[in-house]
């Protein structure tokens, strides 16, 4: 049967390493790339997947750059943390902090989300054994997993390093790997590549 997340990108997850990229709109800014840039390189380079980062922008300018993405990509357009903006978006992803404060057993936490974001794609941060095996008994779409390598923009405490395609086969869910993955690197397991400020080097 086709899953949730084979139908937002529109085809069966038959091969692995697909390209799921972090919008993060401070580092364009610093970049001095425009999402109009940014909308480009997806295109060429074959991105799969969007998540739209934004620490930065008042909501209201986060709802008009979301609306561009969607209106210019066709592809799924996912929310970081902002379930406000879900209805302008395809999906939202969480971090386990972000579970723990809507509610502490994630049982529930995952309902009173699902009651907010309906049958849009749920993703959700993990970074070990213990945490994708919780995953597991969650209705989530796909999970993030990392840190595969040491990244300069985050503080990293665990480097999972080639364990990551160990843990990953643990997983029901699709698996997205995080941070220092490149765009051409080949990781046993891993469904999706999710590439941070690699994107921009070419």
């Amino acid at each position: 049967m086709i899953s949730n997340l084979e139908k937002a990108l529109g085809f069966e997850l038959k091969a692995f390493n697909y390209l799921y990229v972090l919008c993060d709109y401070e580092t364009l800014l610093k970049k001095n790339i425009t999402l109009d840039k940014f909308v480009d390189l997806c295109k060429k380079k074959d991105v799969k997947l969007v998540q739209y980062r934004d620490k930065i922008s008042s909501l209201e300018e986060q709802k008009t750059n979301l609306l561009y993405l969607k209106s210019k990509l066709n592809i799924p357009i996912i929310i970081n943390d902002k379930i406000e903006l879900i209805k302008y978006a395809d999906g939202l992803h969480l971090g386990q902090e972000d579970f723990l404060a809507i509610h502490r057993d994630k049982k529930i936490a995952i309902k009173l989300v699902r009651a907010k974001i309906k049958d849009k794609l749920l993703g959700l941060s993990t970074h070990n054994e213990i945490e994708i095996l919780e995953a597991n008994e969650l209705p989530l779409d796909m999970i993030g997993l990392g840190a595969y390598k040491n990244t300069t923009t985050k503080d990293v405490s665990t480097i999972l390093g080639d364990k990551i395609s160990y843990l990953a086969k643990i997983s029901k869910h699709p698996v997205c790997a995080i941070g220092g993955v490149q765009i051409n690197d080949k990781i046993p397991n891993i469904r999706f590549n999710v590439i941070g400020s690699g994107f921009y080097y070419e």
